[in-house]
């Protein structure tokens, strides 16, 4: 576990213990009150000094707050609890290193407190990956619900985490989405079963390679109880597994779209199915659903829907409802999210598509498609992306400061797909990428926002992105 010790604030004795917070957003201000409440000495640090930054320092009654300094380890402590996206390398982080101090994330924290009210921990089902980790936790917390038990969907998703361990709701199981961050400051984390969807390039620049993020991605599997689930088409994911240190008698259990073999669910003649958690697994499966019932029913949707199966199959839920809350989840805005149809041509917005990875899903569940594509590249490449979905292409929209990085990658290997590349960052812009997708586009066509990048060179953020989509088709069905 990267050898990090795991001591302070162990168990449950915070009481007069001296407690750095680094991060002055929802979940540093969670972990500060909570820790503030069990009787630790709290202190806030973060590098900004703006009027909203003061404005959070104000509401945290009690507790100190330093602003414009996350440098310097304040003195005499004894933990730092860092919030997710700050890097390793942070100053405040060596400046501990320095002192002998650990550094935890909210979810280690978390996981410390649970069973402070004397009942029995709820169990987590974690789940990780590149792509896919909201929704099928939401598909998970779906059907936990279907089964009757008392569940949320936690962790990097909703309530922060420490809330909802502290709070008055008493729960049966716990639906966790974890990202690499949260994952790599977790060392003690155990969960009852995980999930490791997917393994793609990103966020390299704060882990330092491709080789530590996977790693901090496998931390999820470390002390499963149950099982480890991981993706067939996905070698990497099972090599995780493979080098995990797991209790015994904790399984391996792989998804994939194809037809299962023992210790795998799969998909066959359109139905999902169990080979895993069935008596004599050589010879019997067990159905779960059919493909109409995952919403969407895109190929990398029926693979989050095997994922969140497998984890609720590893608890004990019953294959009806395995089914009846696939039926019941509805997926988030902007995720494959069908728009309109407009002259016959489908309006798809995946604004949530910030990787090549997730564009490459989201463009494999479709057989025509005018593209919209572009924004900030993260340092992303874009042949193999290209090259995958060529076939596919009827046309392409380039929008965004990267945009010419996805041009080059057409040039080489899509050089007949007609391209407008579109030089403007107002906030006209995608409503001239619709139009242009529209005079692309023919009768049987899917016009599909799938950005592969991310989106704050023109939006504040991918819901924004995806809302901008959306009203531009909304203006095309009406003529304006």
């Amino acid at each position: 576990m990267g050898g990090r010790k795991v001591t302070s604030g162990q168990g449950g004795d915070w009481e007069g213990m001296r407690v750095t917070v680094a991060g002055l957003g929802v979940s540093g201000i969670s972990a500060a009150r909570a820790l503030a409440a069990l009787g630790a000495q709290v202190t806030v640090v973060d590098g900004g000094d703006s009027e909203a930054h003061r404005e959070r320092a104000a509401a945290l009654d009690g507790i100190e707050v330093r602003l414009g300094d996350a440098e310097t380890l304040p003195e005499g402590t004894q933990l730092v609890v860092t919030s997710p996206g700050w890097k390793p390398s942070s100053p405040l982080f060596a400046a501990a290193a320095e002192a002998g101090v650990d550094v935890v994330g909210d979810v280690e924290i978390a996981w410390r407190l649970r069973g402070r009210d004397g009942r029995e921990p709820a169990p987590w089902l974690a789940i990780t990956g590149t792509n896919g980790k909201t929704t099928t936790t939401q598909m998970l917390a779906s059907i936990l619900r279907a089964a009757g038990l008392r569940t949320a969907a936690v962790g990097n998703i909703g309530t922060p985490i420490i809330d909802v361990v502290l709070g008055d709701e008493p729960y049966d199981v716990l639906a966790v989405e974890l990202s690499s961050y949260q994952l790599h400051w977790a060392p003690s984390l155990r969960a009852h079963s995980a999930a490791v969807l997917n393994i793609a390039p990103d966020h390299l620049d704060w882990h330092g390679s491709m080789e530590a993020y996977a790693a901090d991605k496998g931390r999820i599997y470390e002390g499963n109880r149950v099982a480890c689930v991981y993706n067939v088409a996905d070698k990497a994911t099972e090599d995780l597994v493979r080098g995990a240190d797991v209790e015994e008698g904790c399984r391996a259990i792989g998804f994939t779209l194809g037809a299962p073999g023992p210790s795998q669910l799969g998909v066959v003649d359109g139905i999902l199915v169990d080979r895993a958690f069935v008596e004599n697994r050589q010879r019997n499966a067990q159905e779960l659903a059919e493909i109409g019932d995952v919403n969407p029913p895109a190929p990398h949707n029926i693979a989050n829907a095997l994922a969140a199966a497998a984890l609720a199959r590893a608890f004990g839920v019953p294959a009806k409802a395995v089914r009846d809350g696939l039926r019941a989840f509805t997926p988030d805005a902007h995720r494959i999210a069908h728009v309109a149809d407009v002259d016959d041509v489908a309006y798809i917005d995946d604004s949530k598509a910030t990787n090549t990875h997730a564009a490459e899903a989201s463009l494999a569940a479709y057989e025509s498609i005018v593209w919209i594509a572009g924004g900030l590249a993260k340092g992303a490449t874009f042949d193999e992306l290209v090259a995958k979905s060529a076939k596919r292409l009827r046309g392409v929209v380039l929008i965004g400061a990267d945009r010419a990085l996805i041009g080059e990658a057409l040039a080489r290997h899509a050089p007949e797909v007609p391209v407008v590349d579109l030089d403007r960052t107002d906030t006209g812009a995608m409503r001239a990428a619709v139009q242009e997708a529209r005079r692309l586009a023919t009768p049987g066509d899917t016009v599909l926002l799938a950005p592969a990048c991310a989106s704050m060179d023109m939006f504040a953020n991918y819901n924004k992105r995806g809302d901008a989509f959306a009203q531009a088709v909304r203006e095309l069905g009406t003529g304006t």
